[in-house]
């Protein structure tokens, strides 16, 4: 089921964070990711967050700034079973457009958001790594 975050999810959403950054970015230095835990743990409290929870276990979450996705995290062992989807269209269902931005070489991720009707609106290099990123666009008038 998808439901808002609360505040006791934080360190299960923190830890999915990390692993998941790190496992899907294995061109961008593990340390990368560990330097910003802080500020993300910061942050996060801050922005609009829905879980994913199964059997009283978290396995994936959705992270919003407004219109911007911060990004969609998915356990390891729970990726690849439609979670990511759902977590999706639950979003999709409260906004009439979508954004975020997805590193080139995460091509899972590239894919999977241009499955569910994404389309690359810019190219950009990030300078704090030095690696290309797409922003994507998502609107409900283009389905």
């Amino acid at each position: 089921m998808v439901r808002e975050f609360q505040a006791d999810d934080l360190s299960r959403i923190m830890e999915l964070w990390l692993d998941t950054n790190i496992q899907a970015h294995d061109f961008i230095k593990k340390s990368y990711w560990q330097d910003h835990f802080g500020e993300v743990m910061e942050i996060l409290p801050k922005a609009s967050v829905y879980v994913y929870e199964d059997n009283g276990s978290i396995q994936g979450f959705i992270g919003l700034m407004d219109s911007y996705i911060a990004g969609i995290f998915i356990s390891k062992d729970h990726q690849s079973r439609g979670i990511g989807s759902r977590l999706l269209h639950y979003v999709k269902g409260n906004h009439d457009e979508l954004s975020l931005k997805v590193y080139e070489k995460n091509k899972r991720a590239v894919d999977f958001y241009k499955r569910e009707g994404f389309v690359v609106t810019e190219k950009q290099e990030d300078k704090e790594n030095g690696e290309v990123e797409y922003q994507m666009a998502w609107s409900r008038n283009w389905a």
